[in-house]
């Protein structure tokens, strides 16, 4: 059996992108335990690094994938959402750390990135290749992170 490109296993998350069912929604599932992690032994800064790497490789990666594909956004590529879901989570990351405000970045990065609403949706349609793939993932990530993070510090979590 011969190994898929690095790209494809980047883009993939190590094939995380090829669940039969919501992949993205699977990504999102798995990164949100991965960033309660990431904030318990670093904090911010820590969430915010691992956030910035998945993006820069994801540009990389999903660029590369959508060249060999062919296809603009392919479903597969979910490092998109490993991304935009730590950027959410990072903004939970302050103060004593909790389970529902994590729980609260997971659920809304979810529904803006479904939902696309502008400037998600703006995102989406302006760029191409890689940066297209990641961008509406990392402006989701933002919007559901600044509501969360308020939802937290406000003790409303």
């Amino acid at each position: 059996m011969k190994l898929p490109p690095p790209a494809t296993i980047a883009a993939t998350v190590f094939g995380i992108g090829y669940f039969q069912v919501a992949p993205g929604t699977v990504m999102s599932a798995v990164a949100t335990p991965l960033a309660v992690l990431l904030a318990l032994h670093g904090g911010f800064l820590t969430v915010v690094i691992g956030a910035m790497i998945a993006l820069a490789l994801g540009i990389f990666a999903c660029n590369e994938h959508v060249r060999r594909t062919g296809r603009d956004d392919p479903s597969e590529c979910v490092i998109d959402e490993l991304a935009g879901q730590w950027i959410a989570c990072a903004f939970v990351c302050f103060g004593r750390l909790s389970i529902p405000a994590f729980l609260a970045a997971f659920l809304l990065f979810r529904l803006f990135d479904i939902w696309k609403p502008w400037p998600v949706s703006w995102a989406e349609r302006r760029f191409a290749g890689g940066l297209g793939v990641m961008l509406d993932d990392v402006l989701a990530g933002l919007i559901a992170g600044v509501l969360a993070g308020a939802a937290h510090y406000f003790r409303l979590l």
